[in-house]
């Protein structure tokens, strides 16, 4: 056991505990309603909400996953940089009409506004089912990363991990969202901390960038299958598809609608959308940690120790154990965030919608709060109740699904168009596409070759699975209204989606 790295990590965890609990005095309001419990009341500025939806986006997961897959494959792991870079330019155009519209029928959810806007159930429930599969193993992953540096410190057994989600379990009870937004300040300010450091001090040690690259091919080299530092053109395709359908996918994870809900004007949305760009820097100094252990010479079967392993050969004992901290409350912060989506997903759209209709705002909070802990345990179960592998599994099968709700949802906030029956069969085909190439490829690999007579396309299966989708959903609208299917009534107005909060206060 690496002594100071553990106290030094448990005194940091101890500290965030604390704030996790004193959240719920945070810009008081009742934490008996959902809204405010799930939402933080909607009154985040573009400070907390840069520090929200960046403590949402940016996982523990991220910091272990990114350098992981630098470690094992090479170049083909840096998709993640140009992948954040595209995401926000994309999210800057529909996620200010999503809160714009959000705001003024008090939706909660993505599938409150599906539910507005097409009137159709099915659909929305379809929404909600999907986001609470995606999430789940997502939260879970990020036990696998708070496991990672748990065993790098000597801390064996399961019943440190259990201890942590127990504790993050009861001050996310209590404080809902606000819980996450405050621990995001602290969790932000260590992991650029010890990136920072970390871009600095291990070149220096290690005799440079140059250096570095050179030991990394070398290394790269010898595995099997062969990495690189730089993509081989039949991979441009695939990488390129990659990273251009997990941009598009992100923001629709019910934990990115959550944060961006939280907001208190669409000003605020806006202005992130344009400042969090800049942990993108911070993503691409990460991701070449994977080759600085390559570098340093660590050598281990199990990829996402790549990380904890070069802190600790690298780092003074103690400073290893900050680092430790920022990748565990990194944990933390999203799980809370994840919980808190998939919760106000059931409460809203499934138990609300299917079973208790007149529910008031106090059941609703009180479901949701019960159902968070539900998911919490569900994810602890992932990781020490089967192999971790499935987890992984599962969580590339959640970027595939999640892009078959693009039409129901981003192209809904531009046009009323479609018909709600369409993008119902659309989505089935979509979900069961994307799944059968995931199954077909063994969960190796989320690129997938599509035989077009002579012609072979490598690409990304989430982002195949969704051209049927859309393609699908066009034709079958096409033919539901040259036959006079009618599609539900909307809800909504064309102005809701361009409201600024003095707007909707007046």
């Amino acid at each position: 056991m690496h002594a100071a790295a553990v106290i030094v990590f448990v005194l940091l965890f101890i500290f965030i505990t604390v704030l996790g609990f004193v959240a719920s005095r945070w810009r008081k309001g009742n934490l008996s309603h959902l809204d405010e419990w799930g939402l933080g009341g909607r009154r985040f500025g573009t400070f907390v909400t840069w520090f929200l939806l960046g403590g949402d986006l940016y996982t523990a997961y991220t910091f272990i996953a990114v350098p992981a897959l630098m470690y094992g494959s090479g170049a083909l792991g840096f998709y993640a940089v140009p992948y954040t870079i595209v995401v926000y330019p994309l999210a800057f155009l529909f996620m200010p009409r999503l809160w714009s519209v959000a705001k003024k029928h008090g939706y909660v959810t993505a599938s409150d506004f599906v539910q507005g806007r097409y009137q159709s159930r099915l659909l929305a429930l379809a929404i909600a089912v999907t986001g609470i599969l995606a999430t789940l193993p997502y939260i879970a992953l990020q036990l696998v990363g708070m496991k990672a540096v748990l065993a790098a410190m000597g801390l064996a057994g399961d019943w440190p991990l259990i201890i942590a989600f127990i504790i993050l379990a009861l001050y996310t009870y209590t404080s809902g969202l606000r819980a996450p937004a405050m621990i995001a300040f602290v969790k932000d300010i260590l992991i650029y901390v010890v990136i920072l450091v970390a871009a600095i001090v291990i070149p220096m040690k290690l005799g440079g960038f140059s250096h570095i690259f050179h030991a990394a091919a070398a290394a790269l080299a010898t595995h099997k299958p062969k990495g690189a530092v730089v993509i081989s053109p039949k991979l441009f395709l695939p990488y390129a598809t990659l990273a251009f359908g997990s941009a598009v996918a992100l923001f629709l994870y019910p934990h990115a609608v959550t944060g961006t809900l939280s907001a208190s004007s669409r000003v605020a949305v806006k202005r992130n959308m344009a400042f969090l760009p800049i942990y993108s820097f911070m993503l691409g100094v990460l991701a070449l940690l994977g080759y600085m252990a390559l570098a340093a010479g660590i050598h281990t079967k199990v990829t996402s120790n790549a990380v904890p392993l070069l802190f600790l050969k690298e780092f003074p004992s103690w400073f290893a154990g900050v680092g430790f901290a920022a990748i565990a409350i990194g944990a933390l912060v999203p799980a809370a965030i994840m919980s808190i989506a998939a919760s106000n997903l059931f409460t809203r759209n499934i138990y609300k919608e299917f079973f208790v209709r007149q529910a008031t705002p106090e059941h609703e909070a009180r479901v949701a709060k019960i159902f968070s802990l539900l998911v919490k345990l569900g994810a602890l179960y992932f990781v020490i109740g089967i192999p971790t592998q499935y987890a992984i599994n599962l969580q590339l099968l959640g970027g595939i699904w999640i892009l078959q709700t693009v039409p129901a949802i981003v192209l809904g906030l531009y046009t009323r168009w479609f018909n709600r029956y369409a993008l119902f069969i659309g989505w089935a085909v979509g979900m069961i596409y994307g799944t059968g190439m995931a199954v077909e490829n063994q969960f190796k690999s989320s690129i997938y070759t599509v035989h077009l007579g002579h012609l072979a396309i490598a690409s990304y299966a989430g982002l195949t699975a969704g051209i049927v989708n859309l393609i699908l959903s066009v034709v079958l609208t096409l033919i539901l209204k040259a036959v006079g299917v009618k599609s539900g009534t909307d809800m909504t107005d064309p102005t809701d989606y361009e409201l600024e909060l003095t707007t909707l206060q007046n």
